[in-house]
């Protein structure tokens, strides 16, 4: 049954409040809803959410007996992201206040979960110690038999006329919205060294205009616009290919025919994207930051970098542009790190079903 607020956020809130208030409203939508339904004469087995959103504040009180289980992705704290970037400072004791009153919505759902998992053990490490023993590390899922190697893979850029293929030096850098939190300031800042490196290297960037983390870049400009500006007169913008966001298949066939991706962030939650670029067997170069390490080894199946070590990432990229053949097997490894630990199929999938089983004795498979 689909629910919507009645009502929208108070203007005058005090804005440390609005996000809890926020949430309070979508609660309170999700929670008549469930109200309709439980009067209809349905009643779950299991409650199964994100509590990020505030959906699952009051559905305890709605169904008691339902066992929950909550997908937990992050759980904000200052000494993470927020004051990863001194580039960014934050407002020191008042970034912490308000970092703990974001988490209040959050703190109340967990109050009142039964079982809960995280995708990444470093992702379940950002919650209260307490919580730990509660919360299982189960990947949402990588489709390894969809993201795969393809040596005859093409993708025409219609903006361009151009089509890329196998065989180009094509570097990668995806966001789903180009802003530091994804390390866009660090990649352009290291276009300059890599293009005079490698003049022949295409540098394809995915990404939208807008915010999907952190703060709106000022006086109404947008995060692409600012760090293109800043190199834009020492890159060739012939070889800068802004293409925007793009359909699931073309990233997909992009992946495909890198020559290397490049993937930063700060201590955040992990992208899919890297994964599945690793599923395709693509030479990648990611950030020395814990939510990449967990997953890459240097040298064994990627490369790591300074987040803001400019020049470091352009000499890696070149080097890998340069003696393909001399990362052949850290492509094969890091597809097969993909395989053994977040295999969609064979891995995730059936933890996750085991772990809803386990908390529903005598369902129905």
């Amino acid at each position: 049954m689909a629910y919507k607020p009645t009502r929208s956020t108070t203007p005058a809130i005090h804005p440390w409040a609005s996000d809890y208030e926020t949430k309070i409203i979508r609660g309170e939508a999700c929670a008549r809803a469930a109200v309709a339904m439980r009067e209809a004469g349905w009643s779950p087995d299991i409650i199964v959410g994100h509590p990020g959103w505030g959906e699952m504040l009051f559905l305890r009180d709605i169904w008691p007996a339902a066992p929950q289980l909550h997908f937990l992705e992050f759980f904000y704290r200052v000494d993470l992201d927020v004051s990863f970037d001194p580039e960014f400072p934050q407002d020191g004791w008042q970034a912490a206040a308000r970092i703990r009153a974001k988490n209040a919505s959050g703190l109340l759902s967990l109050s009142c979960m039964d079982a809960a998992y995280s995708p990444t053990e470093w992702q379940r490490t950002s919650y209260p110690d307490n919580l730990h023993q509660r919360i299982e590390v189960i990947h949402d899922g990588i489709d390894t038999d969809h993201m795969v190697p393809a040596n005859d893979a093409k993708l025409t850029v219609n903006s361009r006329n151009l089509t890329l293929h196998t065989g180009m030096e094509i570097v990668t850098f995806i966001n789903r919205n180009l802003e530091p939190y994804r390390g866009y300031h660090s990649f352009m800042r290291s276009l300059p060294a890599l293009m005079k490196a490698r003049p022949n290297a295409l540098i394809v960037i995915v990404g939208g205009e807008s915010v999907s983390y952190g703060a709106k870049a000022p006086d109404g400009n947008t995060w692409k616009q600012i760090f293109l500006d800043e190199v834009a007169d020492r890159v060739d913008m012939s070889r800068l290919l802004f293409v925007g966001s793009i359909p699931y298949q073309a990233f997909r066939t992009l992946m495909q025919v890198s020559a290397c991706h490049v993937y930063l962030t700060y201590p955040f939650v992990l992208s899919w994207s890297m994964l599945e670029a690793m599923s395709c067997g693509v030479p990648l170069i990611g950030s020395a930051t814990p939510p990449v390490e967990e997953v890459v080894k240097d040298g064994h199946n990627g490369l790591l970098v300074g987040f803001r070590d400019y020049e470091g990432l352009a000499d890696r990229v070149a080097s890998i542009l340069g003696e393909p053949e001399r990362y052949r097997e850290m492509r094969v490894a890091a597809r097969q790190t993909i395989i053994d630990r977040y295999d969609l199929k064979r891995v995730c999938l059936p933890k996750q079903i085991a772990l809803v089983e386990s908390m529903v004795p005598g369902a129905a498979p």
